[in-house]
């Protein structure tokens, strides 16, 4: 296996969350994994909205999103946002 797939991994397995009894990547991380901007990665998921349904893809409410926020003891996890980030199941990931 090559280091950049080496540190792939171990970025895909550091930003693994579990929300509703399910493991979810969020919405920026995949961003950044994709090195795309969140909001371009989310409008082309909207796009294709027929594609994501809720077993793919569901947006986090105010309480998982502050609850994932106090688990990673992060200031300012997330940067200032105007829309809660999106977590996608294994099956999203693979739709992406």
């Amino acid at each position: 296996m090559k280091i950049g797939e080496l540190e792939k991994l171990s970025y895909i397995s550091s930003v693994i969350r579990v929300v509703r009894g399910k493991q979810v990547i969020l919405s920026n991380d995949l961003a950044k994994l994709y090195k795309v901007e969140p909001r371009a990665l989310i409008q082309s998921v909207k796009r294709n909205i027929e594609r994501f349904p809720e077993d793919f893809m569901f947006q986090l409410n105010k309480k998982e999103y502050d609850n994932l926020k106090s688990q990673i003891v992060i200031s300012r996890w997330g940067g200032s946002r105007r829309a809660l980030p999106y977590a996608f199941t294994e099956h999203g990931v693979a739709m992406l």
